[in-house]
């Protein structure tokens, strides 16, 4: 679906941690709707390297982009010669910077902070040059312990929840300098659908919980699920809103959810009435209490004013839209695992 009036075709995009979750559906995006569009996709793919929490490093891979035609360079953001690479050898008219250590729980402050924001402003400088506008992905964690869920209540509570701040706080004196591109940060709350399997432990609890019940297990939930209520998004809406920033009414950040809190018990209610599997539900104590968000919706009355944004997607129609894949995923990836 083109969600816009602009003619990509024949444009020059720069998709950055393209192998990733959104940034290769956007690849995809373009592929489909706009095949003579130019998109360079850029990852610095894994490697098997992990950080102190275990986790990888990267979880670009592959198989993301089985079937994209345009052209892939694996790289990091960090490197300052690609980047020069990058500004001599093309001129870009928009770049999808989503690109960034998303794990919640890495450790090295250092490396998220030199990745999520020295290279932000680096890339930020280079759309500047080639006069294409920006479209970056920052993050619902950016509130943190805050109970309003608006731009400007932001209390982030973890490194990368800082560092989704520290960008936005980029952006904001980029655009009372007076650029001349558009500028917009996207703050995703919890995203869902096809291409995020190899995020692995950080995959959202829809595919997740799609693979115990498949597996014939018992969904595990914490006890008072009921009441753990999450802004959930489907990724086609987190499209949507990407394309849609192309040409904002004003630069800015905004976020990107459907504006309506459900719960995980609703996920795997979902999950059994769309597999036709009903294993029951395990209640389990939660031990992330204190630092643990319990509540999350986002107020998207700016991003329908400036962006045009409406959610398409309620939860049981971007659950029943994922199931084949969660099947597919299954089939080819959890059984021979």
């Amino acid at each position: 679906m083109k969600y816009n009036n602009i003619d990509f075709n024949g444009k020059n995009i720069l998709i950055t941690g393209a192998a990733g979750f959104i940034g290769s559906s956007l690849c995809f995006y373009f592929q489909e709707n706009y095949p003579k569009a130019n998109v360079v996709a850029l990852d610095i793919f894994r490697s098997g390297e992990t950080f102190s929490n275990g986790n990888l490093k990267s979880f670009g891979h592959f198989k993301n982009l089985l079937g994209f035609k345009g052209q892939v360079i694996s790289g990091d953001i960090n490197d300052k010669e690609l980047l020069k690479d990058l500004e001599n050898s093309f001129s870009f008219d928009y770049i999808f910077h989503q690109a960034a250590i998303s794990d919640t729980t890495v450790q090295e402050q250092n490396v998220m902070i030199q990745t999520n924001v020295n290279a932000y402003e680096d890339l930020l400088k280079l759309a500047i040059k080639h006069n294409a506008n920006m479209i970056y992905a920052s993050s619902a964690a950016t509130y943190g312990d805050s109970d309003r869920f608006e731009i400007g209540f932001e209390q982030p509570n973890n490194a990368y929840g800082f560092s989704k701040v520290m960008m936005d706080n980029i952006t904001y004196k980029y655009i009372e300098q007076g650029v001349n591109i558009s500028i917009v940060g996207l703050k995703y709350f919890n995203v869902y659908g096809p291409r995020e399997f190899f995020k692995n432990k950080t995959a959202s609890m829809v595919v997740q919980f799609g693979h115990q019940i498949l597996r014939g297990d018992t969904p595990k939930l914490f006890e008072g699920s009921d009441k753990i209520l999450r802004d959930f998004i489907y990724i086609e809406d987190v499209i949507q809103a990407n394309i849609k920033a192309c040409s904002p009414k004003k630069s800015g950040v905004y976020n990107v959810g459907t504006g309506n809190a459900r719960s995980f018990e609703d996920i795997v209610n979902i999950l059994q009435k769309e597999l036709n599997i009903d294993n029951g539900k395990e209640y389990i104590a939660n031990p992330y209490v204190g630092a643990y968000q319990f509540f999350t919706q986002a107020n998207i009355d700016s991003t329908k004013e400036n962006l045009d944004y409406e959610p398409r997607f309620s939860m049981e129609e971007g659950i029943k839209a994922y199931i084949p894949e969660i099947k597919r995923l299954f089939d080819t990836e959890v059984k021979k695992g």
